[in-house]
């Protein structure tokens, strides 16, 4: 990292650290130079050259500019803050006591003053839409039913950096589980596994076979009824043919 002193080159100059004297020009040269590994001056630019930057170098800088003859001429002063840039950001939701949602927003990494803000559906969160929190801060509550695109943006002097979320949905469940345990909560509709009836998963094999056995069996009772009325018609014409009558003839003697 550089930084510009100044453009041309006074006859005495000093530059701290808060309270620990970096540099002191005299004389054309640097008469004292403290942490030279970490600092460096090149009098041909005037800029002062920080190496390996840390975020311990955040501090207030002073440069104090004086004559040939040590009178003071000029004060200047410089704030330095390093930040780091953002990492990802997370989104996490959760369903309240009386169906509210609440919105987490979280940097994760060695993003340094973060500074938030929420839309929804492109436009600035109302306080209608607020069930409490400010939509500067990293966690806000919603209120009850409300319903789409909600984003977090998370930015700071050197980096910025959003994440979307649709909004889901709280349900109230009030029921008694298998094992006697009463529920009775708001829950997120799509994730819902609670106040759930376990489904059977029928045998369709066994069920298949069964309809098959029907099947079989209403086949045989329909060719059983219509042969045995087949079989009575058949009958019941013979008993009406006289060609078909049968006649007993008891022959005698003429004896008899």
């Amino acid at each position: 990292m550089f930084i510009r002193l100044m453009d041309t080159i006074p006859p005495r100059f000093t530059f701290d650290k808060s309270k620990t004297r970096i540099l002191r020009w005299r004389n054309n040269a640097v008469s004292i130079y403290v942490m030279k590994n970490r600092f460096s001056f090149d009098d041909s630019k005037g800029t002062l050259r920080i190496n390996n930057l840390q975020k311990s170098d955040s501090d207030k800088y002073s440069l104090d500019i004086q004559d040939s003859n040590a009178a003071a001429v000029e004060n200047r002063t410089l704030n330095l803050s390093i930040q780091a840039p953002l990492s990802s950001v997370t989104l996490v939701n959760e369903c309240l006591s009386q169906g509210e949602m609440r919105m987490s927003c979280t940097t994760e990494g060695v993003g340094d003053s973060p500074q938030y803000s929420w839309t929804l559906d492109g436009h600035t969160l109302t306080q209608d839409e607020l069930l409490s929190g400010n939509k500067d801060t990293d966690i806000i509550v919603l209120r009850q039913d409300m319903s789409g695109l909600l984003s977090c943006s998370v930015s700071n002097h050197v980096s910025s950096i959003s994440k979307d979320m649709r909004i889901a949905t709280c349900v109230f469940i009030n029921c008694t589980l298998s094992n006697g345990m009463h529920v009775s909560q708001w829950v997120f509709a799509a994730t819902n596994t609670l106040c759930v009836e376990p489904t059977t998963v029928r045998d369709t094999t066994a069920d298949h076979l069964i309809c098959g056995l029907r099947a079989a069996v209403a086949v045989l009772l329909l060719i059983g009824i219509t042969v045995y009325f087949a079989w009575k018609k058949k009958k019941s014409s013979k008993a009406e043919d006289p060609e078909n009558s049968v006649c007993m003839v008891e022959m005698r003697s003429a004896a008899d």
